[in-house]
């Protein structure tokens, strides 16, 4: 009997723990200062937490180019906030800039969504704003500092291993010494 031996479609949290690696993996080999590729993420991780969605990683580029910070790194950073993380970053920062605020009715989740609501929101819009642009902020400043210590203890663990696989390699390719000069004892030269 023939044992099926064709790959078998991966599943869809193993997809994403796939892409999460592959990111990682082209974030440590971003060429550059390391700092400055931190300071980077460290800003778009502080973009990616205001409510400016749509305009995260034109925002992180622009701010890290203004800073003379690396530029793809803010942009990675940026993508903190996702389609699948948006409604826990929005719900954080809210509730923050709620409390922060002092404010406690400035939206309430509707059991139906109709005419009245649509308009009620619309009028909170401004204010619902100012909460998740404030929340955004007082959260916005660990993260950031948070994101700049695991960048760069990340990128310096990656150029470290490198840098040993390079020693060893070349360690491994060098001739063998000679076992005279180990010795202590001059070698004897042929005339």
């Amino acid at each position: 009997m023939l044992q099926d031996t064709s790959p078998k479609p991966a599943g869809s949290g193993n997809r994403y723990v796939t892409a999460l690696k592959k990111a990682y993996d082209r974030f440590v080999k971003i060429r550059g200062n390391p700092k400055e590729i931190a300071l980077g993420f460290a800003l778009g991780v502080f973009v990616s937490l205001t409510p400016y969605m749509g305009f995260h990683m034109a925002m992180a580029v622009f701010f890290a180019a203004l800073f003379k910070w690396n530029k793809i790194a803010a942009a990675m950073g940026a993508w903190v906030s996702n389609p699948l993380t948006a409604p826990f970053v929005y719900g954080a920062t809210f509730y923050v800039g709620k409390k922060i605020l002092n404010i406690d009715n400035a939206c309430c989740i509707p059991h139906a969504l109709d005419m009245d609501v649509i308009v009620q929101l619309i009028k909170n819009a401004p204010e619902i704003f100012w909460i998740l642009t404030v929340g955004g902020i007082v959260v916005g400043i660990p993260a950031a500092v948070l994101g700049y210590y695991i960048a760069l203890s990340a990128i310096l663990k990656y150029r470290r291993n490198i840098r040993e696989k390079i020693v060893r390699h070349h360690e491994e390719d060098s001739p063998a010494a000679d076992p005279a000069e180990d010795s202590g004892h001059p070698r004897k030269r042929e005339p």
